[in-house]
């Protein structure tokens, strides 16, 4: 019994390690190693598993897989459902294409490039199509065009992301409504279901999803599952982010299948040609070293040397408090972001909260404040919400900040974007202070400010993705500090660890 429990174990820790499924072999071991029992009553109660339908075996992508089989049926019904879709023939009513872009560009004003005007036909004449590419590249702009046409049309469009900021920005950018993909699926809290499902589709002539990086393999298939019958759709999404933090790299692999249409945009727009942030992550992404600001020179991204360690935390303090928000007019705690590669250690999220807490928030007199579940929580404090919580409808990675605490009625009110939310003392276990938070967390947001810590510490997780994703978290101004050999090794390393999953074979493979 501890075997068939220790194995079961393994495999859900692996999907938290973005696996979908462990080759046969190395479960085994796993699982004996943590159990400290033999591998012998492993393998029969990974046989009984197996025979009893808890667990599926698979051949595939060279790899004797084991899979939790809503993993599998996922991946299967993705693959099953892209393939339909990318052979199917438009259901858009005619568009002159042509007369369609001059007319769009008149009334955004904006000039589309060649790669653009290739990627709005390909649009309108698949059912299903990829768009990618890195910042300044113009999927925004591309998107808004697409959207235009279609809704003059009279066709009805969707639009969701995974998160709700990601969503927020996919408004302001359309200016058309947009859904976390929970809250378009009509998530059911009782029941962990979806109220949109195959049996009960979305109503929509075409839904975009955006952000599409972030999404793992089980979302993905609520998320395709749910499309009409007759619907297009469009995912959109920067490919050379890091991955999605539940199981599979869904985008990447639907990408590289090439079973789907994708475009890639690789054009920097002039606007953001002159941005320092812009042209080094493209460099970034390339392998190379980023440009490196002169003496003087008036940059939007800077690279702070700092060879010993223990000095990398004062500098960061100093930026946050003082240098950035003085050069730029930002607020301090709410405008500049600190992004860290991981959770421990004394340039980890945790460490740098309390670092950053006590020198931009120091509690005043009496103020009011509570501790809970390690953190303390103070008047004006930045939080991050870490679980989805549907009943208060704020998402895992809302920013919000403290604004009243009553100890009395041991509650505490946060501000997020626009709306309060109240939280009893008791619920504080869902929130951490977010003056630091991991660049995982910072997927699909983005910040006036971004400043990152950058240490041989880091070393396990110096990857050039991560570097990526970093800094086009930053709108108007990035800083990296730390050491030039932890940046060098980050921008070499483009090898993320490998993540078992066949999604990429079944697309491959059924296609022949």
């Amino acid at each position: 019994m501890r075997a068939l429990a220790g194995i079961m174990h393994a495999l859900l820790q692996a999907t938290g390690e973005g696996h979908c499924a462990l080759p046969k072999e190395e479960l085994i071991e796993q699982a004996a190693k943590l159990l400290e029992i033999d591998v012998a009553i492993v393998r029969e109660a990974l046989e009984r598993l197996l025979l009893d339908g808890e667990l599926v075996y698979e051949p595939i992508g060279g790899h004797d897989l084991i899979y939790l089989p809503y993993l599998r049926r996922a991946e299967d019904c993705i693959a099953g459902l892209l393939r339909k879709l990318a052979s199917a023939p438009s259901c858009l009513p005619p568009i002159d294409v042509e007369k369609a872009i001059a007319w769009c560009q008149r009334k955004t004003g904006k000039e589309l490039a060649a790669t653009q005007r290739e990627a709005l036909q390909k649009a309108l004449e698949s059912r299903v199509l990829v768009i990618t590419g890195g910042p300044g590249v113009g999927k925004t702009t591309l998107v808004d065009s697409i959207l235009l046409i279609l809704r003059a049309k009279k066709l009805r469009c969707l639009l969701c992301a995974p998160t709700g900021r990601a969503a927020k920005r996919l408004r302001e950018a359309t200016g058309v409504e947009a859904k976390t993909i929970h809250r378009l699926l009509e998530f059911q809290p009782a029941s962990g279901g979806f109220a949109r499902n195959a049996a009960h589709p979305l109503e929509c002539d075409v839904l975009v999803a955006d952000e599409t990086s972030m999404i793992d393999v089980t979302l993905m298939h609520k998320l395709i599952q749910a499309l009409p019958e007759r619907a297009h759709l469009l995912i959109v999404g920067d490919v050379d982010q890091l991955p999605s933090v539940g199981p599979g790299s869904a985008l990447a692999d639907i990408i590289r299948s090439e079973v789907v249409p994708a475009v890639r945009l690789r054009e920097i727009f002039r606007q953001a040609a002159s941005s320092r942030i812009v042209i080094n992550a493209h460099r970034i992404n390339a392998g190379q070293m980023p440009q490196l600001q002169q003496p003087g020179e008036e940059s939007d991204f800077f690279f702070i040397e700092r060879e010993e360690p223990e000095s990398i935390q004062p500098t960061i303090l100093e930026l946050v408090k003082e240098r950035i928000p003085g050069k730029l007019r930002l607020d301090p705690i709410l405008d500049v972001q600190v992004l860290c590669p991981m959770n421990r250690g004394s340039l980890g999220a945790r460490a740098m909260n309390v670092l950053l807490q006590d020198g931009l928030n120091p509690r005043r007199g009496d103020e009011p404040m509570v501790e809970r579940f390690g953190w303390q929580f103070r008047l004006r404090d930045k939080v991050i919400q870490t679980e989805n919580n549907y009943d208060k409808e704020v998402f895992n990675g809302d920013i919000g900040q403290v604004v009243s605490i009553d100890p009395e009625e041991r509650e505490l009110l946060i501000r997020f974007e626009e709306r309060d939310v109240l939280y009893d003392f008791n619920e504080l276990d869902e929130l951490s202070l977010a003056y630091a938070i991991t660049i995982h967390k910072s997927q699909g947001s983005e910040f006036p400010a971004v400043v990152v810590p950058l240490a041989m510490q880091h070393y396990l997780l110096l990857q050039r993705n991560l570097v990526y994703t970093a800094m086009t978290r930053g709108r108007r101004f990035v800083v990296l500090v730390g050491q030039r050999k932890a940046l060098a090794i980050a921008v070499r390393n483009d090898r993320a660890a490998e993540r078992f999953s066949g999604l990429y074979d079944r697309l491959v493979t059924s296609q022949s």
